[in-house]
């Protein structure tokens, strides 16, 4: 077990170079000693699936308790469950806290009394999300709020008096009829709409003590506009919101701060630009508050800062400009004087802060690793956060402003011990224009320097995704098959500087598919020189942008035996209005297919397609609105009336961007691998066969009555 402890340090300042917390370049695989004789095997598209994923809920005010949640899951319903748990931080014993019933969104009310949270309501259509709470004393949870539509965010008021939330406005009874009786005719980005039916939204307070003669909820806000995020001030006289007046999925940028008065109504508008804007929230004082934005005036393709807004002069200024990396999860201290925030710093991520006068950043901790704060004691003396490695999944720990060691709160996999993992290495080679890029190279138990693996080439999704160090199930699933895996932090990847995080837009050169792309063919090129790549056995996958980027791959290159490309985009011209695509027609190619057809047709894999020998295997979700499925559909078919490489198409039902079904996820894993092992290999693979959790649980049972019966 990894031990954590915190130091309290400065950090290093954003001037640096982004690579400057990486290891020497070229700090590749070395020789692992030979295995000691264990019972350790494999770990298998199975394990993976059976992993238990924890998340931290929420946290008491006074860093007693935390409430966390387990999601596992159900073979036999084809569906993952959660469960609510509460422990206490101390790192006693940890019991289920609630029921079937189960509920999300859960946050304790500031003097520590009650805990509220989201559960369904009512029947049928007439279903909607209501606001629940119980005695954190213990007790049956009760409906707290009958709101005529769904609750959405919510927060208490600092005082435990009230709590405000945003809802979609009700439809008036004849207009909720014609729906219900099928005039369900969407005008697209029209009033509410998106490219779904929608309603605007506005802001509500409800009144925790009944006042005879007064309704417990009141209408803030009654504007037509969607509410983003808002925050409540400490003094209670204030909410800062952010808002947009369009639906259109594009227009992001339109979002901006407004700042409310609680008793009168009035609301003020403090910025107007086309940067979007996130994650407001107040300072002790109720004077200021912080807000996240990668920009004040534009929308541009940076990582996340933090700003700070002089609410009452409507003035604002960068605060973490002296931090490069991407910014979440801000928390101010009591005294105002600091604000706390999760930093990812290339492929980890630690806790820092912010003196919100100067600027200067500290670093709480100092892990190897991915490290998230999720909530804080109100002293901001302790803090749970979860923290995940290349060989550890993700549990719960407590940790301590002062630097005393952290207490862990849940083991959820212990059965890891019993797998062969893979070995991970950061390293970092220079591109063709001279770029240091970074990556992670994971090798197979046993790992041997005096032999090439088959490599599989990782291409994360973003195209500002970044490939962290945290534990991907995949990368020891496939070392178990004997591979090694090279994910790169291309150019585009969050979480370095700016300049990497802007170095695929046309701004800075060619955009997506050209320097991305030497990105990739440098790093395969470092592991085939160093003889860690077999040359002869090179394959790729990649999701989303992973599926684009490896689209377009393999219409610039035969190297690749085979690829696994999913959820991607693969002629963006015909995806210009189904698909999300502001990224695409602000940075990666500019403009749009009518007054730059030529950037359109130039970067699209369909253009090039004709050049594809690659085997490829095409996975696409039928629900995918993000990148949409007629794009896998084409590629499909142009491959196949060409006829210059082998293609099979996976054309999944009811999934969207991201798959949520555990059946449809095993297939996935398992038809790629089979994929892989045909045409890279060159051997036919069997995949591992999967009991029923009713299986699995007789074996269990089985199991106890041979240990009792041997006592």
């Amino acid at each position: 077990m990894k031990a954590h402890s915190f130091n309290l340090r400065v950090a290093l300042p954003a001037i640096c170079c982004m690579f400057l917390l990486a290891p020497d370049a070229l700090a590749l695989p070395q020789d692992q000693a030979a295995e000691e004789e264990t019972d350790a095997r494999p770990m298998t598209t199975d394990d993976a699936l059976n992993m238990v994923s924890v998340s931290a809920q929420a946290m008491s005010p006074d860093g007693e308790w935390v409430l966390f949640s387990k999601r596992k899951l159900d073979w036999d319903e084809n569906k993952y469950k959660t469960e609510i748990w509460m422990a206490p931080t101390n790192g006693g014993e940890a019991f289920r806290y609630l029921g079937e019933e189960g509920g999300s969104d859960f946050r304790f009310s500031p003097d520590g009394r009650y805990l509220t949270f989201k559960r369904s309501a009512g029947e049928g259509k007439k279903s909607t999300s209501q606001l629940f709470w119980m005695r954190t004393t213990g007790g049956e949870a009760t409906q707290l709020t009958k709101h005529a539509t769904s609750i959405g965010r919510y927060r208490w008021s600092a005082d435990s008096g009230r709590i405000f939330f945003a809802a979609q406005d009700k439809r008036d009874k004849d207009e909720q009829k014609a729906l219900d009786d099928g005039a369900d005719v969407i005008f697209v980005d029209e009033g509410p709409n998106g490219q779904r039916q929608s309603q605007w939204s506005n802001l509500w307070v409800f009144q925790i003590e009944e006042v005879e003669g007064e309704e417990r909820e009141r209408q803030l806000t009654e504007e037509k506009f969607l509410v983003g995020g808002f925050d409540p001030s400490p003094d209670g006289r204030w909410i800062a919101l952010t808002a947009r007046y369009t639906n259109r999925r594009n227009d992001a940028d339109k979002t901006e701060i407004f700042l409310l008065d609680v008793e009168s109504g009035e609301k003020t508008r403090l910025t107007d630009n086309h940067a979007p804007e996130g994650g407001v929230l107040w300072a002790p004082d109720s004077r200021r508050f912080v807000y996240s934005a990668g920009d004040d005036q534009e929308w541009l393709n940076r990582n996340s800062k933090l700003w700070l807004m002089e609410a009452q002069l409507g003035e604002h200024r960068l605060l973490t400009a002296n931090f490069a990396g991407n910014v979440s999860g801000a928390t101010w201290s009591p005294d105002g004087s600091h604000v706390l925030f999760n930093g990812s710093q290339g492929p980890n991520s630690n806790v820092f802060r912010v003196n919100a006068e100067t600027g200067a950043i500290d670093q709480i901790t100092d892990l190897d690793g991915s490290t998230r704060a999720a909530h804080w004691s109100t002293d901001r003396s302790s803090f749970v956060y979860t923290f995940s490695d290349f060989d550890t999944p993700s549990d719960i720990w407590i940790g301590h402003a002062d630097g005393t060691p952290a207490t862990r709160i849940t083991d959820a996999n212990p059965q890891m011990a019993d797998l062969q993992l893979a070995t991970m290495r950061r390293t970092i080679w220079t591109s063709s224009d001279g770029t240091p890029i970074e990556g992670l190279v994971h090798t197979p138990a046993g790992y041997d320097s005096s032999r090439s693996y088959p490599l599989m080439l990782n291409i994360h999704g973003g195209p500002a995704g970044v490939f962290s160090n945290s534990f991907r199930a995949s990368y020891h699933v496939y070392a178990g098959l004997g591979w090694v895996s090279l994910s790169p932090n291309v150019r585009g990847s969050c979480c370095y500087d700016d300049t990497l995080r802007e170095g695929n837009t046309v701004a800075a050169g060619d955009g997506i598919g050209f320097g991305d792309f030497q990105d990739l063919m440098t790093g395969v090129d470092t592991l085939v020189e160093h003889g860690i790549a077999d040359p002869e056995r090179l394959a790729l996958r990649g999701w989303s942008y992973g599926g684009i980027l490896g689209g377009w791959t393999i219409t610039q290159t035969d190297r690749f035996k085979a690829a696994s490309i999913g959820a991607g985009v693969y002629d963006w011209s015909s995806e210009y209005g189904p698909g999300f695509n502001n990224d695409v027609r602000l940075w990666h190619i500019g403009g749009t297919p009518w007054d730059n057809p030529e950037g359109y047709r130039k970067q699209s894999a369909f253009t090039h397609v004709a050049n594809i020998t690659t085997p490829t295997l095409l996975i696409h979700g039928m629900n995918d609105t993000t990148d949409t499925e007629p794009q896998s559909m084409m590629l499909f078919n142009a491959i196949k009336d060409i006829g210059r490489a082998p293609v099979r198409y996976m054309r999944v039902p009811r999934e969207p961007h991201g798959f949520r079904e555990p059946r449809h996820q095993r297939q996935r894993d398992v038809e790629e691998i089979r994929w892989m092992h045909e045409h890279v290999l060159g051997e036919e693979w069997t995949p591992w066969e999967r009991a029923s959790d009713k299986d699995e649980q007789e074996d269990e049972e089985k199991a106890e009555d041979d240990a009792e019966a041997t006592s």
